[in-house]
């Protein structure tokens, strides 16, 4: 009998939500991704001591004469691409690769990092297509995708997403895919509200990427949508035959050891039947509105933002502590 983790093969494309390559190998999951959490937490582990080394190196060599702080950043930018690389050795698909999330809200900067980690990765023979970009869904993260589609091909992953309107905005723009948190939602909605316990059929994160997904579908918009942040098995059971599911390595486990016969959830023809979705418009205004009145939305998009950033501040004192 087939586990949950293959039949979910045969209708998605599994992504491994680590940093460590040793679980891909398990795992054998398509694509990969990273964020400054993952790679902070492989970063401890001593096997990869020897990528930070490489990291400070290049920043040292490709540096010189610059101050600490440009060595720093140097080195931050090739940790995740040598993470990268290593990674892209394992999997045949694509690792995602995210921008600061200190620059969620500077289009240009977004822009201008993203496009010097694609130069590193070219500069190591790997095409771009292989390479997702990752940025904050806040307006200015959204405009940099905008641009770094359109004018560069780079193909772009939006996180930290949390409300319908971001995921319209992110399609508008012709983002490649969008990571709505699952996981994230359901905290949310577990400390706000008085329903304390959910299942798949009433998790306000699965709903959430239901929506979206059938929004996607019904109208045509090529963005994909790749589910991510679980808490549990029950969520990603309740999102069969999403485009992507990214699945940390302990849930990888559960339902590669998972026997049950899981239903599909998601197609392109349940969307086109849905009769309730009308297509919205979502400019500027729009976006910050629908956020301004979404507290789960605004909470939890600020909150990751926030701790994206501290997790890059720690990577950045353990590489000053190496330098």
């Amino acid at each position: 009998m087939a586990s949950v983790l293959d039949q979910l093969k045969k209708v998605t494309t599994v992504v491994a939500d680590t940093g460590d390559f040793k679980v891909m190998k398990q795992f054998l999951p398509t694509d990969a991704t990273t964020n400054p959490s993952l790679i902070l937490a492989a970063s401890k582990m001593e096997e990869y001591s020897a990528l930070i080394d490489e990291a400070i190196s290049y920043a040292k060599e490709h540096s010189q004469g610059q101050e600490q702080t440009k060595v720093i950043e140097a080195a931050m930018d090739r940790l995740f691409v040598v993470f990268g690389k290593k990674i892209l050795e394992v999997i045949p698909g694509r690792v995602s690769t995210e921008v600061d999330a200190r620059l969620s809200f500077d289009t240009d900067g977004s822009v201008a990092r993203a496009l010097a980690l694609i130069s590193q990765y070219e500069a190591e023979g790997i095409s771009k297509e292989r390479i997702l970009i990752k940025l904050a869904s806040t307006w200015e993260g959204i405009q940099a995708a905008k641009i770094l589609e359109s004018k560069h091909g780079i193909h772009c992953n939006m996180t930290l997403l949390f409300g319908y309107e971001q995921a319209i905005a992110c399609a508008q723009v012709g983002a490649t895919l969008i990571s709505p948190f699952v996981g994230r939602i359901m905290d949310w909605y577990v400390k706000n509200t008085d329903k304390k316990t959910y299942d798949r059929n009433d998790d306000p994160g699965v709903k959430s990427v239901n929506r979206i997904y059938t929004y996607y579908k019904k109208f045509g918009h090529k963005t994909q949508v790749m589910a991510a942040s679980f808490r549990n098995t029950e969520e990603i059971k309740g999102l069969v035959g999403c485009d992507l599911l990214t699945i940390a390595p302990a849930l990888l486990k559960q339902l590669a050891e998972d026997n049950e016969q899981v239903p599909l959830k998601l197609s392109p023809a349940l969307a086109s039947s849905a009769s309730d979705v009308h297509e919205v418009k979502v400019d500027e205004k729009v976006f910050r509105w629908a956020l301004n009145k979404d507290a789960m939305a605004t909470e939890k998009l600020a909150e990751g933002i926030r701790n994206f950033a501290k997790d890059a501040r720690l990577l950045e004192d353990l590489i000053r502590k190496r330098l």
